[in-house]
């Protein structure tokens, strides 16, 4: 059937309507992260940055959260954390009618560390339990009934609201193991929760290595296992590593496993100054994530709450873009040393 002019007019209108709405699409996305990013980067900067030396404030990057007091004095509005106000009042020896506002004083230090020790804990088991069952299921097992009925298991883990996965973690590490809320708790349920998405990614780069560089190894006298060591993992570990940045994103902004199985909502000491070296492992922490929900929802909001809001905010993203930057940085020298 011959297009006749205003059909062809008619399809180009259509594709022009279509080009512009996928277009415009994808500014919006952009607009809406642009203007988020901003926002926490400008409210957040005023707290984490200085306009003088050392133009960073140490405080709230070194200190664990403390309370603030705000109060007035000789005509004067008087700040002061929690430590502060205890010696300003041995040091003055008056009682004053201060207003008390929790985690707004101090640092987030012990979340910083929280956060960077459950992220780097639960993707190294994640990847080792991930990368383990997709070499499996790519090179040693068939396409049986009972293989086919895992990988549906494993897309439909994915789909699994964080939520229930707390839950699970709750229910099975911390109390039917008796590991409390710890360290190793909150980095299996986290490992739980991303190994899906680890193992299906790791599979597929698996299989997209060329059937010839199996072929040909074996046919040199290779076993299977050198076959997979020396000439697929290598060329798959860049989709791999992809599949990490994806999941560093996922671990490091969740909320509801933790709160279950790793989280406090306040905590001075260190993991590794608690008891014997073992003990570290079921030690609980503070986390970002944790911590912001903390302050935006459990305690009076006000322009002090805001600012370590904001704050804690700016700092969770840059250390989630250093973490992802680092797995980054290894798939890009590691696609740049391979290629078929």
């Amino acid at each position: 059937m011959t297009a006749t002019p205003s059909n062809r007019r008619r399809t180009r209108f259509l594709e022009r309507m279509m080009f512009w709405a996928f277009r415009l699409a994808t500014y919006f996305v952009l607009a809406c992260a642009t203007y988020i990013f901003l926002d926490i980067g400008i409210k957040g900067g005023r707290t984490v940055f200085r306009n003088r030396a050392p133009f960073v404030n140490l405080t709230f990057l070194t200190q664990p959260p403390q309370t603030l007091y705000v109060f007035d004095y000789d005509g004067k509005k008087m700040e002061l954390s929690d430590r502060e106000f205890r010696q300003w009042k041995t040091t003055h020896g008056e009682n004053v009618a201060a207003t008390s506002i929790a985690y707004s004083a101090g640092g987030i230090w012990p979340c910083i560390v929280g956060t960077a020790l459950l992220v780097i804990g639960s993707m190294a088991l994640a990847l080792f339990i991930g990368i383990s069952a997709a070499i499996y299921l790519s090179e040693y097992s068939g396409n049986g009934r009972l293989i086919r009925l895992i990988r549906v298991a494993i897309l439909n883990l994915a789909g699994v609201p964080s939520i229930v996965f707390g839950l699970f973690g709750f229910g099975l590490f911390v109390i039917f193991f008796g590991w409390n809320v710890s360290l190793i708790s909150g980095w299996f349920t986290l490992g739980l929760m991303i190994l899906p998405a680890i193992i299906t990614a790791s599979e597929e780069s698996l299989r997209a290595v060329p059937q010839g560089l199996r072929e040909g190894s074996l046919a040199l006298g290779a076993t299977k296992w050198q076959t997979i060591r020396k000439n697929v993992l290598p060329y798959a570990l860049p989709g791999i590593l992809t599949s990490s940045i994806l999941g560093i994103a996922r671990v490091a902004g969740e909320t509801a496993p933790i709160m279950f199985t790793a989280a406090y909502a306040m905590r001075d000491e260190m993991p590794w100054q608690v008891g014997r070296w073992t003990d570290f492992f079921f030690q609980g922490v503070m986390a970002l994530p944790y911590h912001i929900y903390v302050v935006s929802s459990k305690i009076p909001q006000n322009e002090y709450t805001e600012r370590v809001q904001y704050g804690a905010a700016f700092v969770f993203l840059v250390l989630v873009m250093l973490i992802a930057l680092t797995s980054i940085v290894l798939r890009e020298k590691q696609r740049s040393r391979l290629s078929w």
